[in-house]
Parts: structure tokens; C-alpha cells; sequence
């Protein structure tokens, strides 16, 4: 009975620790659809909010073509190039195109590889590549100064702005519910995971965030529901100088809109000491 018993016991341990394998397997190989979440149809325009735009293509130092949209300001103070987060397409991005428009910057969004209208499919270093193709298309099509250029990116775009801040040099750059890592972050998601181990993207905003020497603007809400406010604070701690904080109110995705003024006012500042 006890050999039973004993049997019984290392069935269930086997057959746990095979479960616990496979599911690691599972994770690991299901990564890419976990940290993107591309979709294709176009909802909206800015013409839709009344502002006038172009429609344009960018061409990546792999080949890669990329939908844009060049969104000019009538009394320009400068521009801002935008890289969105990892779920939607650049027509999930008005609102915010309004705000910097509002700000009198003309604005220059992108949608990575495999979004939208864009070709391929997402990849880390493919992302960097796709903000790096904007980034010309700025200076030397529009003929913007780098002195002139701000970088703003949130959530995964967070990331991707870090990248180009340490490949170009901008005016400054904004932060806005940025992440250490994805390791970190998917450690919230996955704590019974060794996700540390198995990540296959890194996007560690956290170890770059000391190297970048120009202007930071750090931008997060305790309320943020899916990048925890202690991301934000630890990005902003391990920052190098000049550095700045704004604390909006609000959700992840919509923080910046129930923020209103207090969101507005804190770019606004920001934006006016380097530009």
C-alpha cells in the first residue's frame, strides 16, 4: 500500500513538472503575439478631427516600407515624433495627435512593421529601425533640425524612443507609462514563470534611461493598470540629469485624456525649456 501510495506521489509530481515544462515551452514560443498586438484596418484619419495631414511612406534601412503620417502645424514651434505603444495602429493615436498639434507641434507618427498598413512583421531591433527611418524622414526630408525634434513614445513606444535617443541626438524626450523592461514587466504577469530567463525581448528602458544625455520628461498615473507607477519612478530614479516628473491621474490608456490640463500644462512646460 505505502509503494502505492509513493507511486501515486511521483505520478502526480511527473506529470506536474512536465505541465510546468510545456507551459514554459508554450510561453516562450508564443512571446511575439504577447508583447504585439498589431491590428490592420485604419479607423480613422486626422481629417476626422479637422486636421489637415500627409500620407506617407517610409522606407527602412532593411527595406521595410512603413505608413506614416506627417501632421503639419500652421505656426510650428518644432515636432515631435511620436512612437506609439504595442496594441492598435496609428489611428488609435488621434486624441493624443490633437494635444501635441494643439501645442503648435507639428507631429511625425509611424506604425511599426506588421501594423497597420505597414510591411513585415514586428521584431525588437526591427522597431528600432522602423523609429531610426522616421528620424530621417524628419531631418532630411522636412528639413527639421535635431535642435527642433522631441521623442515621445508610450508604453512599448516608451522603449522604442529610448532606443533613437541613444542613436540621434533630439531636443529632448518624453516618457510617458514606460516599463523597465519586459522582463520585469512580464514577471507582474508571470510570477510563477521564470520569465527573466525565458524573454526573448529586452526593450530595457531601465539600463539606457542613465545613458541618455538630453532632456527627460517622465509621465505616469498611480491608477496605471497595466504598467505599474513603480516602472515609471524606477525610470525616473536611474534617469541621468536633466530630468523631470509629471503624475497624471487616470488608466493606462487613458491617463493623458482624464488628465486634461494637468497633462497638457506639464508638456507644455517641459517642451518650452528645450525648444
Amino acid at each position: 500500500m505505502e509503494i502505492k501510495i509513493r507511486r501515486m506521489i511521483y505520478t502526480i509530481i511527473i506529470g506536474l513538472a512536465l505541465g510546468y515544462l510545456l507551459l514554459i515551452g508554450f510561453v516562450y514560443l508564443r512571446q511575439d503575439s504577447m508583447v504585439y498586438y498589431p491590428t490592420k484596418d485604419i479607423e480613422g484619419t486626422p481629417s476626422d478631427i479637422g486636421l489637415k495631414y500627409e500620407e506617407i511612406t517610409l522606407k527602412t534601412k532593411d527595406s521595410v516600407n512603413l505608413s506614416a503620417w506627417y501632421v503639419p502645424a500652421r505656426d510650428e514651434r518644432g515636432f515631435v515624433l511620436f512612437c506609439h505603444g504595442n496594441a492598435g495602429n496609428i489611428s488609435h493615436r488621434l486624441d493624443s495627435i490633437r494635444v501635441f498639434h494643439n501645442l503648435g507641434f507639428s507631429v511625425l507618427i509611424f506604425d511599426y512593421r506588421g501594423y497597420g498598413r505597414s510591411e513585415g512583421s514586428p521584431t525588437e531591433e526591427g522597431t528600432y529601425l522602423d523609429a531610426e527611418s522616421a528620424w530621417e524622414y524628419l531631418v532630411k526630408v522636412k528639413g527639421a533640425r535635431p535642435e527642433k525634434i522631441i521623442l515621445f513614445g508610450r508604453s512599448m513606444g516608451s522603449a522604442v524612443a529610448a532606443e533613437l535617443a541613444l542613436r540621434r541626438k533630439a531636443a529632448g524626450i518624453i516618457i510617458e507609462s514606460g516599463f523597465k523592461s519586459i522582463p520585469a514587466l512580464g514577471a507582474k504577469f508571470f510570477p510563477y514563470l521564470p520569465v527573466r530567463l525565458i524573454s526573448r525581448f529586452q526593450y530595457a528602458t531601465i539600463d539606457k534611461v542613465g545613458r541618455i544625455n538630453i532632456p527627460k520628461l517622465f509621465i505616469h498615473s498611480p491608477q496605471d493598470e497595466m504598467i505599474p507607477y513603480e516602472h515609471g519612478a524606477a525610470l525616473f530614479k536611474n534617469a541621468a540629469e536633466p530630468k523631470e516628473f509629471l503624475q497624471i491621474t487616470g488608466g493606462h490608456n487613458e491617463g493623458f485624456l482624464t488628465s486634461g490640463k494637468i497633462y497638457t500644462d506639464g508638456l507644455n512646460r517641459f517642451i518650452s525649456k528645450h525648444i
